[in-house]
């Protein structure tokens, strides 16, 4: 966690520390009574190095200082390297190819193995954040009717609560679910969408020429094994997420 993580968090009423989880002797150097642990980091777009450091390296730090507490790693549905616009489930081939995912399959094997659990998110977004709106916005979105891909979202409410029933519940355990919202949405019919709700002009047609960190997939992700426990979604679709969440964040800000 960033100093200025935990001091917002501090700020706000809960106990937070500044801590490397990369860092083997700074995570020994911390209290462990804790009965739920979260591994939420982020590499801030870096590089194989710092996934490996922060992805692989903090899961075997956390689990050496905080067993036998309850460990959820937070991971991507980028593992999957489907590219058939085909549906896949958990127990779906999570095969990638690209350094970063296979790095993510390596720390979930660890945390299985250990006990914990698995969540693989889809493109979370919300308000002030949202990766697909910012890529329309900056002008950098194009139509690509040879290459459409399907794109799997979940909004930030929606992930948090997924994960918290993850942690209250039993039978969780060595578990993977996916944590994405009722529906992938081809990434032209976001473009549309976007373009039909803030009246801006379409995106222009051509092929794209941005590449993603974590390899190129079109897939659609089922979300069915955590809605069979229970989790419902308040954002069930992209489109109503940012209807009611994003948009009119923007427009005050605006």
């Amino acid at each position: 966690m960033s100093m200025e993580s935990a001091q917002e968090l501090s700020r706000s009423g809960h106990r937070a520390q500044n801590v490397d989880i990369s860092d083997r002797k700074d995570v020994a150097a911390h209290k462990s009574d804790f009965d739920f642990v979260i591994h939420c980091a982020s590499t801030r777009g870096g590089d194989v190095d710092r996934y490996r450091r922060v992805y692989l390296d903090g899961t075997h730090n956390l689990l050496e200082r905080l067993a036998p507490s309850r460990i959820l790693f937070t991971s991507s549905t980028s593992v999957y390297a489907q590219a058939g616009g085909e549906w896949v489930t958990e127990e779906s081939k999570a095969d990638p190819q690209h350094e970063t995912g296979k790095i993510l399959r390596e720390a979930e094997r660890l945390v299985l193995a250990n006990g914990g659990m698995v969540a693989r998110l889809g493109g979370i977004y919300g308000p002030d954040r949202s990766a697909l709106l910012q890529k329309f916005l900056d002008g950098r979105a194009v139509l690509d009717p040879e290459n459409d891909r399907f794109v799997n979202q979940i909004h930030r409410d929606d992930a948090a609560a997924g994960m918290q029933l993850l942690l209250e519940l039993s039978g969780t355990a060595g578990e993977i679910y996916n944590v994405v919202d009722n529906e992938a949405i081809l990434q032209s019919d976001c473009w549309r969408w976007l373009a039909a709700n803030l009246n801006w002009p379409l995106p222009p047609s051509g092929r794209s020429t941005s590449k993603r960190r974590r390899g190129e997939s079109n897939k659609r992700v089922s979300n069915a094994k955590l809605r069979g426990i229970g989790w419902v979604p308040q954002y069930p679709t992209f489109a109503a997420g940012m209807e009611k969440s994003v948009l009119p964040n923007l427009v005050r800000q605006d």
